[in-house]
């Protein structure tokens, strides 16, 4: 049951939702005809009347695909983002959209099979799926159906024109913490990363941003799970960091303490370096630990996020993990695009809007490649807490 405690709070924040899309997409939409249609078949309800579980009365449907069925952790992942899309209905009451949730069973296959059928429901957007090989599966047939995919999976290879990732991408993270440090007088970095496909990502954009802001590389250092290789990793590093300003070490969990601690034995603390860090330090084991007081870290901005898991702990009894918002804040964009931007809501032009969004999580764009830039804030760790010291931007600038 949704227990709404404090009425003038949430009536405020529905006004606020109402305007979500004011940063660009209004100026947008007012320059487009909008008696033309932006895919085939817009309006229409589709042939197949709809079944199974359905969010909203809307005349617009928009489809979600989800790995309801799935064993463990995406399974429970399916269960918060199908609460946050309700969630995110009950706070735009207005939205006319219906949400078709489809079950892909956690695979290729099954995406497929969902976005099939929600195709056939009439479904003119398609949000998810949450893996890359089940985006990569529904890609080509929502374009062979005219009907873009908005997706929650990081990794890039599966985006493209039409197929959307609404996920936090690591690109922005490293991008945003190299550009902060640069600007603080920091010339030389050292970085140590994990060696996995998220290692690789950070390495191409931790070097491509170095070199862009005129900085060098002084050492870079890669590490598998196993702690003698992270040890022997970290103090192989040691001696190039020697010669750094700052040090990157963007890993979560128990990993970059650890290879922080091991850094201290050599002489690389905080008193000689900058630590910097990602995203995935939003994390207490993280900005607990003792020798990254005073490291800093980029992040979306933390307040959105708190609005959202007080709500949804309300309507759901439980605080829901931080990716959560996504499902919440894409749903909020399909609404908000249904409501203000007409026929092309949809379209390409529309999803790409220089200008963005205002989410949850703050500013948000799509790159016309299939990608995404958000406004990110610059955090502190400041004895177990954090402290926000370069907040994220509230637009994003005329030509960036």
């Amino acid at each position: 049951m949704f227990r709404d405690s404090n009425a003038p709070s949430r009536r405020r924040f529905h006004r606020a939702l109402q305007a979500f899309v004011a940063l660009g997409t209004l100026a947008l939409v007012s320059g487009c005809d909008t008696s033309s249609v932006g895919f085939p078949g817009f309006g229409s309800r589709g042939p197949v009347t709809p079944t199974g579980d359905i969010l909203g009365s809307g005349t617009v449907r928009v489809a979600l695909l989800l790995p309801k069925s799935a064993p463990g952790n995406a399974g429970e992942i399916a269960a918060v983002f199908r609460n946050s899309a309700e969630l995110a209905l009950r706070d735009f009451q207005d939205a006319d959209v219906q949400i078709l949730i489809k079950d892909t069973g956690g695979t290729p296959g099954g995406a497929r099979a969902a976005a099939q059928s929600a195709l056939s429901e009439g479904a003119e957007l398609i949000l998810g799926p949450l893996f890359s090989q089940s985006v990569a599966a529904v890609g080509g047939l929502a374009r062979s159906a005219g009907r873009p995919v908005v997706a929650f999976s990081t990794d890039t290879s599966v985006a493209s024109s039409g197929v959307y990732l609404m996920s936090f991408l690591p690109q922005e993270n490293i991008k945003r913490i190299i550009t902060f440090a640069s600007k603080r007088g920091k010339r030389s970095f050292a970085a140590l990363l994990p060696d996995n496909g998220y290692g690789n990502v950070v390495e191409a954009t931790f070097r491509q941003t170095v070199a862009r802001l005129g900085g060098r590389v002084v050492g870079l250092e890669r590490y598998s799970t196993d702690r003698r290789d992270m040890q022997a990793k970290a103090e192989a590093l040691a001696a190039a960091a020697r010669h750094a300003d700052a040090v990157l070490i963007p890993d979560a969990g128990h990993a970059t303490p650890f290879l922080v601690q091991i850094l201290a034995t050599k002489g690389i603390t905080r008193r000689k370096v900058q630590f910097l860090g990602g995203g995935q330090w939003e994390d207490p084991r993280i900005t607990g630990e003792p020798a990254l007081n005073g490291a800093w870290y980029a992040a979306a901005s933390k307040a959105g996020y708190a609005s959202f898991a007080a709500r949804y702990q309300s309507a759901f009894g439980t605080v829901p993990p931080r990716k959560a918002t996504l499902a919440y804040d894409a749903v909020l964009l399909a609404a908000g695009l249904v409501k203000k931007a007409g026929v092309r809501r949809f379209s390409n032009e529309i999803l790409t809007s220089r200008d963005g969004y205002k989410l949850v999580d703050g500013i948000f764009r799509f790159l016309p490649d299939g990608t995404n830039q958000r406004g990110l804030a610059v955090f502190e760790v400041v004895n177990g807490a954090t402290r926000v010291i370069s907040p994220a931007p509230a637009t994003f600038q005329s030509g960036s």
